[in-house]
């Protein structure tokens, strides 16, 4: 992927190193330190917690109200994400007509930091909080996509990409509808409609000709990867569909082509479509 090294981005929050609190709701702090002991223990906690966010009720948000910061000149992870949340905002604040694109806010952080929908934690994987309109990433994650053999820059642009087709859905009032899990459920119709977000703006990217070759191929295995489905069977041996939360592998792979193919918005209605 071609982008500019050392971007900076006045809507990244730099929060990493801040020592947040270890432990939060349901216990995450101590189950992870639990499950992280274990060969497959990584696994089992992105799938038990890959939808608490989705879930979370309105908590008081007790995070920094610190101005954006220049982030260090070897800091070559953090200007990448940089650059792919402004190239992205760019995108759907041009995309979109009523209402408008208002951006949001890409948190970085280490271990645990507040939310305005609890606490975030890393063992959750980046996550978008729609009470706050931010997305949260640690940057370690990326380390965990190069684990499950997803590997290329264009493979961790994709999950920038989808925390931002969050986004597009909170300003387009398409927030999740309940938190009905399974195959058919409204939360897997949520995270497959972000996925076909992040694949219209892929698209545009690739009209820009800002993607080498393979990269499309990258962001595809990527889907695979954290697929319900792969997940599960990697964790567990078995496969739960009645737990399902983002959709299976091969939707995951499916929505996000639908979106690059079809580049519209209209292309990425997922109400009837599972």
């Amino acid at each position: 992927m071609k982008w500019d090294a050392g971007h900076q981005s006045s809507d990244v929050e730099d929060r990493r190193g801040q020592g947040g609190p270890a432990i939060g709701g349901a216990g995450l702090g101590i189950l992870a330190s639990l499950l992280l002991r274990t060969k497959w223990g990584w696994l089992i906690l992105l799938v038990l917690v890959v939808g608490y966010f989705a879930s979370q009720a309105i908590l008081p948000h007790a995070g920094d109200s610190a101005q954006p910061q220049a982030l260090a000149p070897n800091d070559t992870d953090a200007h990448f994400v940089a650059f792919v949340l402004d190239d992205a905002q760019a995108f759907w604040e041009k995309k979109l007509g009523a209402p408008p694109y208002e951006h949001a806010k890409l948190v970085l952080f280490t271990s645990s930091t507040s939310t305005a929908c609890g606490l975030g934690q890393s063992a959750t994987g980046p996550f978008y909080c729609p009470n706050d309109e931010d997305v949260y990433i640690d940057l370690e994650f990326f380390r965990t996509l190069d684990g499950l053999g997803a590997h290329g820059e264009f493979a961790r642009a994709y999950v920038i990409a989808h925390e931002l087709g969050h986004h597009v859905q909170t300003i387009r009032g398409e927030r999740l509808r309940g938190s009905a899990k399974g195959a058919t459920g409204g939360s897997v119709r949520y995270e497959l409609q972000a996925d076909c977000f992040a694949g219209i703006w892929a698209h545009s990217a690739f009209e820009r000709k800002l993607l080498d070759p393979g990269d499309l191929d990258a962001a595809l295995t990527a889907a695979s990867r954290i697929g319900d489905d792969v997940l599960q069977k990697e964790s567990t041996g078995r496969v739960r569909p009645e737990s399902f939360t983002h959709g299976t592998a091969a939707q995951r792979r499916t929505w996000l082509k639908r979106g690059y193919d079809g580049g519209t918005i209209e292309a990425c209605d997922t109400s009837g479509a599972l």
